[in-house]
């Protein structure tokens, strides 16, 4: 889901005499594995306490920011120990692999990922008054409006206040919200997978940690949402040849030692390579890459935007549940993938006469620094405070507005969509813009979200469709005119 980062606050390249790595005849073999860690994070509310009752697994609750080895004694158990389903065959829903970019398959390196030094056991058993977390929530300095990471012990923070709705799109569009959301059993089962998949993989890269990134956890996550994982090695790793050689042993231990949990493990050799999985427990289909940690920055970014405004996460529910029923939400396709579809209702939120959101990165620039080591990247949000918009747009205005923007005002051909910026910039020159249809810039590493759509037919029906849909709801003010809702609720 996330483009590859070339500079993400590391060292720079090596000269390409380096770029051949040591890593693998330094591997250390036959070594126990290391600490089993757990993040958690909360939207909605996250509850271990019946995701044990569920899985019959016993978790012992962590910080996301955990990363040093800490020896464990009541551990998980293996995936062994799982309770398996019944014997059903799960239909085969994967998405079909198309992904040819016409970009130069050029050699990226994912520089060593800087992690801290100093041992991190936090959220033990009983948790201290000092706990970060607790710290947060209880200081009344602090009125920041984003869901904090959260241990299952204490109270779950407040949802957030939704909007009204005043008139029938409006309510069309918080009704389909509330029933599409993604639930805290949803987010159990993935975060229960992450854990134990950690502790097989971590037989291998004893020094390894599995991020749980994307949807999931940036607020925009639906009852459906695939599972996103970023697998984070200290050492660097160059996409085009290691990363493949690490993800082909996480490709063979699931079709082999895992093979009674994991099903359809695939290798899919894009210009940033994953293994596509689906865990049989949890029927949930999983995207699996090593060290893009553009991914884990870009998750609390876009978690922070799904919470300092409380129209946001309803206009991107609406958003992708359409561009999905139209066939234009699918970068392996060639159309737009789910996270240049959220930057893109994010920049039209932002350009309004009177703006719904502010850049972050701009207001915020020490709470979402590229250096910033990938422990604290969790905890810099928390601090923001709600933006106070003077725009009183209802959701069904704000919903045709974007239809309008992208139909009519937004010029294709000469911009670039930046949410880091606020604003619509000129495209670069850079040979990852020249001859684009669609330039979405990735806030972080400034390279396009949506190179995939590279054929002029795909591009012609994204844009019909933006003009269809707003023409339609301008005309009937009714979702059921773009969005069939009886049938996308009974999907979810």
């Amino acid at each position: 889901m996330f483009p590859n980062s070339s500079n993400l606050g590391r060292p720079p390249f090596p000269p390409k005499y380096q770029q051949q790595s040591t890593f693998f005849t330094k591997l250390p073999l036959n070594i126990p594995p290391a600490f089993l860690s757990h993040q958690q994070i909360i939207v909605p509310p996250f509850h271990f306490r019946s995701a044990v009752k569920e899985r019959f697994v016993t978790v012992q609750p962590m910080a996301y920011g955990s990363v040093s080895p800490v020896s464990r004694p009541d551990a998980l158990p293996s995936f062994q120990g799982r309770k398996r389903q019944s014997q059903q065959r799960v239909p085969d829903d994967a998405k079909r692999q198309r992904i040819h970019s016409h970009d130069s398959d050029t050699a990226v390196v994912n520089q060593a990922v800087p992690l801290p030094e100093e041992r991190r056991c936090s959220f033990p058993a009983s948790i201290s008054v000092q706990s970060p977390v607790l710290h947060v929530l209880g200081s009344p300095a602090l009125t920041g409006c984003v869901p904090p990471l959260q241990d299952s012990l204490f109270p779950d923070p407040a949802e957030t206040r939704l909007p009204v709705a005043s008139d029938q799109l409006s309510q069309q569009v918080l009704e389909l919200f509330q029933v599409c959301r993604q639930q805290a059993s949803d987010l159990d089962r993935k975060e229960l997978c992450r854990t134990e998949l950690q502790r097989e993989i971590q037989l291998i890269f004893p020094q390894s940690r599995l991020f749980l990134v994307g949807s999931s956890l940036n607020g925009f996550g639906t009852r459906t949402s695939d599972g996103d994982l970023c697998l984070v090695l200290k050492e660097e790793v160059n996409q085009k040849t290691e990363a493949r050689r690490v993800l082909s042993l996480v490709q063979k231990l699931f079709s082999t030692k895992l093979s009674s949990y994991i099903e359809r493990p695939q290798l899919i050799r894009a210009k940033v390579p994953i293994v596509k999985f689906r865990d049989k427990v949890s029927n949930v289909d999983f995207d699996l890459n090593v060290n893009n940690v553009i991914g884990i920055r870009n998750t609390f970014l876009l978690r922070t935007y799904a919470f300092i405004e409380n129209r946001v996460r309803p206009l991107v529910l609406v958003v992708k549940k359409w561009a999905r029923f139209h066939e234009i939400n699918d970068a392996s396709r060639g159309t737009l993938s789910s996270y240049s579809l959220v930057l893109m209702v994010l920049h039209y939120l932002q350009t309004l006469p009177e703006p719904i959101l502010p850049s972050l990165q701009k207001n915020y620039p020490e709470c979402f620094d590229p250096t910033m080591q990938l422990h604290l990247v969790h905890q810099a949000p928390r601090i923001i405070p709600p933006y106070n918009s003077k725009n009183g747009s209802s959701l069904g205005d704000l919903l045709i507005g974007f239809f309008k923007y992208y139909a009519t005002e937004f010029d294709w051909n000469h911009q670039m969509i930046s949410v880091r910026e606020a604003k619509a910039i000129a495209r670069p020159d850079g040979i990852e813009w020249r001859n684009k249809f669609i330039c979405v810039e990735e806030p972080f590493d400034g390279t396009n979200t949506a190179r995939a759509v590279h054929e002029k037919q795909k591009y012609d029906l994204i844009r019909g469709e933006f003009a269809q849909a707003w023409r339609m709801l301008q005309d009937k003010k009714d979702l059921n005119c773009i969005l069939p809702l009886k049938v996308v609720k009974q999907k979810r």
